[in-house]
């Protein structure tokens, strides 16, 4: 099995004034092609910082990240718009899509980017929207949708350049339990599917649908788990609450 991310002693230090706020403080972590991980932890554990980091949004202070092989610590503002490009699919809590544009032409955006012609920009979103289960909504627009809806069209738009990772910010933070559900069910299968996803959240019953969970605290890796993934179990456990 491949390894898709190896971060070694990462620590990220924030100036604020003359005051360092250090926000990672010597993380190490792989992650394998195909693995369904979840990074959890309280407000300030640095759990943000990390997934800004592991998605290229970021760099790190110190400290060696490999994803698929290629050295992100020494790369360029132009060097790692390409690789988030080409290897990292986001899923935002927001779902950040366009709201004058359809289903469709959303899930196309990043195609354009890559400058991929008309033909195989339709097949790419069409088969898109056909794993999330929106094959008949591609010419709705946002307002026309469900947030549930609405945050697959955002998990399509993630996929459609076959990215090496899957990486999803609090995906269900602006969803009601049902939905959540709904959402968390998909990530189940899109993993069964060969997917890798990372899944950021501060939830205990949202990274229970992940096959390890890595606790953050105060910067440091405090505890990594495995367990067995929870499916089919999100209403119940809601409801418990």
């Amino acid at each position: 099995m491949s390894r898709i991310i190896e971060l070694e002693q990462i620590t990220k230090i924030y100036e604020i004034g003359n005051i360092q706020v250090k926000a990672l403080q010597g993380v190490d972590l792989t992650i394998d092609s195909g693995e369904y991980v979840a990074i959890m932890g309280p407000s300030g554990s640095g759990k943000s910082t990390l997934m800004n980091l592991i998605g290229c949004l970021d760099t790190a202070t110190s400290g060696t990240y490999l994803l698929t092989g290629e050295n992100v610590s020494e790369m360029t503002d132009n060097e790692l718009a390409d690789i988030r490009n080409r290897q990292i699919g986001f899923v935002f809590q927001t779902f950040n899509l366009l709201p004058r544009a359809n289903a469709f032409h959303n899930v196309e955006l990043p195609l354009i980017y890559a400058g991929l012609s008309s033909e195989e920009r339709r097949e790419k979103v069409e088969l898109a929207l056909e794993k999330v289960g929106l094959a008949d909504r591609m010419k709705h627009k946002p307002n026309e949708l469900s947030g549930g809806q609405r945050q697959r069209v955002a998990t399509a738009r993630a996929l459609v350049n076959d990215p090496s990772l899957l990486l999803a910010d609090e995906p269900t933070g602006n969803l009601d339990s049902a939905t959540s559900f709904e959402i968390m069910e998909l990530f189940g299968k899109l993993h069964e599917g060969g997917n890798t996803i990372v899944v950021v959240t501060h939830e205990k019953d949202i990274a229970a649908y992940a096959r390890r969970v890595v606790s953050l605290l105060d910067g440091y890796v405090s505890d990594v788990r495995t367990q067995e993934p929870r499916r089919g179990k999100l209403h119940a456990l809601v409801g418990e609450e």
